[in-house]
């Protein structure tokens, strides 16, 4: 007794450890059972109503069993025509999935064969582009290093430009006080020319002096003070010309 029973209880733990859902095989049997059972009683309850026959008779128990079976074979019959019928249904549902299924695939690995060309071009494409990018970053470093070069060129030549220019400040400065005093000593030598010549006339009305030599080209000769002031005059006006 108690072997058969711990058998049992082995096969029902490894039944619910096995199947997803707990219990369903049990719930299935016993539907189909009912059904059996309710189908087997509706024959029965139909045969024993038919049982007498039309004298009268009852009709024998085997006779009313083998009615019984036929009346249940032909409804396993009708119902295994519908389960087949249903398969094939169901078959040819799947064999149209499948078929779905086989043409997505084939589909998915078109896509993925030009996926991974698609990627090897990529790859190539960011290969080209990083080699680029090297040559482009050398060049930039070079560019900056002509163009420290050149800022370093750039400020010694504005360094330059700003010495010469002071330079040709200081020189047109220079130049320009020279001009101005050569422009003053004109001025005092005109001024003086101009006061020697109204001494001149003066001393011509007063002195009635002979004539000059031809070196003044027959005008009267000029007092020795007179003389005096303007080789003093030109003296002064040469060296400062000399200066």
């Amino acid at each position: 007794m108690r072997s058969w029973k711990n058998h049992v209880r082995g096969e029902l733990q490894q039944r619910d450890q096995t199947e997803k859902l707990p219990f369903i095989g049990v719930f299935t049997s016993l539907s189909r059972m009912e059904e059996r059972f309710d189908f087997r009683k509706t024959c029965l309850d139909d045969v024993q109503s038919k049982s007498l026959d039309r004298g009268g008779r009852e009709v024998g128990k085997d006779t009313r069993l083998l009615q019984l079976q036929l009346r249940e074979s032909e409804h396993l019959a009708e119902k295994l025509s519908q389960t087949v019928s249903d398969l094939t249904t169901v078959l040819y549902l799947k064999e149209a999935e499948l078929q779905y299924w086989q043409s997505r695939v084939s589909h998915f690995r078109q896509e993925a064969l030009s996926l991974a060309k698609g990627s090897n071009t990529m790859k190539a494409t960011l290969s080209e582009f990083e080699y680029t990018v090297e040559c482009q970053s050398k060049e930039l470093a070079a560019l900056r290093t002509e163009q420290k070069g050149i800022n370093q060129a750039l400020e010694q030549a504005c360094r330059e430009k700003e010495e010469l220019l002071r330079r040709w400040m200081e020189e047109k400065r220079e130049e320009a006080d020279r001009l101005n005093k050569y422009n003053a000593a004109q001025e005092r030598w005109q001024r003086f020319a101009k006061q020697l010549k109204k001494d001149l006339h003066n001393a011509r009305t007063k002195e009635f002096v002979p004539t000059l030599t031809s070196s003044w080209c027959g005008e009267a000769e000029m007092p020795t003070s007179v003389i005096q002031r303007i080789n003093n005059t030109y003296r002064g006006h040469s060296e400062h010309n000399h200066v």
